[in-house]
């Protein structure tokens, strides 16, 4: 079966710069240096130290509370003062939070972005201000105004999941996929790479594709709706952890516990409990605290010196994380 045409729309909710100030992190650089933090970030070579502001998707995400808390630690690590912050995926927040990121003086800003397309204006602007921006997990549409864009390598992992999938599901049968923010180019990329596996054995049927914008509830409702329209389905795979934990939830629910192979993508923790309890096969491990130190150490570098020694565009690759070595997870890791 030939995919449908997926994805869904961008909330966009108006955030006044007041309320904004008011929920800031820490850090209370004045007005009245910020130019000069500016122009310094701008050419590099200057002092260690100094603000650097985090902002990502909301915090209620543990991948995105980890990230956020990795550069935070990071930064602080390094002799930074930091404030995180979330942008919701809100593009207006996000454009807000850097708009008091500019005041406050940042020397970086590192950033998972609220959209592939409608970030590269923020990016921009942060730029023309002066301060750099290190782009973690999401890329944006456009090279040359970020100083970095890290991120997992989310083809390569989600082939492995892919593999995993169809092994578990012994290369045949009916099975839906869940799929994450058209705005993001994970949810695109993630899907492209199940599929370049799954399309190669023609007895796996796609009978739905349905996006569940990487939210656990909303997975919830659309696999329980789907289950009672057609319950002879084996198999569910998933953009991210947070959709699959809501498919096994549904399939908790509909009493097809054992029934339903069920994979995802992140290696949260919630994830890796699943598996270990059998309910979920596999996902795909990103190491997002790793990415996030990365973001911060080569901002450092260009703070002290000019340059980050790295290309813009950089990918980490991930690791799949099933029953054989979900005994060796720890948080967005594994041990050795």
């Amino acid at each position: 079966m030939r995919r449908k045409l997926r994805y869904g729309a961008v909330l966009i909710a108006a955030v006044s710069t007041m309320a904004l100030a008011a929920c800031s992190g820490s850090s209370n650089d004045d007005t009245a240096g910020s130019s000069a933090s500016a122009t310094e970030a701008a050419a590099g070579g200057g002092e260690a130290g100094g603000l650097i502001a985090v902002i990502t998707p909301s915090h209620d995400n543990v991948f995105f509370k980890a990230e956020a808390d990795g550069a935070v630690a990071k930064a602080e690590e390094l002799g930074y003062t930091t404030q995180s912050d979330s942008h919701d995926d809100d593009p207006n927040k996000q454009s807000q939070l850097i708009d008091t990121a500019i005041s406050n003086g940042a020397k970086a800003i590192i950033l998972d972005n609220a959209g592939a397309d409608v970030t590269i204006g923020a990016v921009q602007k942060a730029t023309d201000a002066g301060i750099p921006v290190f782009l973690i997990d999401r890329e944006i549409n456009q090279t040359g105004i970020a100083k970095a864009q890290i991120v997992s390598n989310n083809a390569q992992g989600a082939g492995l999941v892919g593999e995993s999938f169809v092994k578990a599901m012994n290369g045949t049968g009916n099975y839906i996929e869940l799929t994450g923010k058209a705005t993001d180019t994970n949810a695109g990329v993630r899907s492209d790479a199940y599929h370049a596996v799954i399309d190669q054995y023609p007895d796996m049927k796609m009978t739905t594709q349905e996006t569940a914008n990487w939210d656990q509830q909303e997975a919830f409702t659309k696999v329980e709706t789907l289950l009672q329209k057609d319950p002879n389905v084996q198999g569910i795979i998933a953009g991210n952890d947070t959709m699959a934990l809501g498919a096994v939830a549904a399939v908790d629910a509909a009493g097809l516990t054992g029934k339903v192979i069920i994979a995802g993508f992140d290696g949260s923790p919630d994830a890796a409990a699943a598996i270990t309890a059998g309910t979920m096969i596999a996902t795909g491990l990103q190491p997002a605290v790793d990415i996030a130190a990365m973001a911060v150490e080569q901002a450092d570098q260009f703070i002290r010196t000019g340059s980050t020694g790295k290309d813009e565009k950089q990918s980490v690759d991930c690791t799949l994380i099933d029953s054989s070595n979900v005994a060796k997870y720890t948080s967005f890791a594994l041990s050795s």
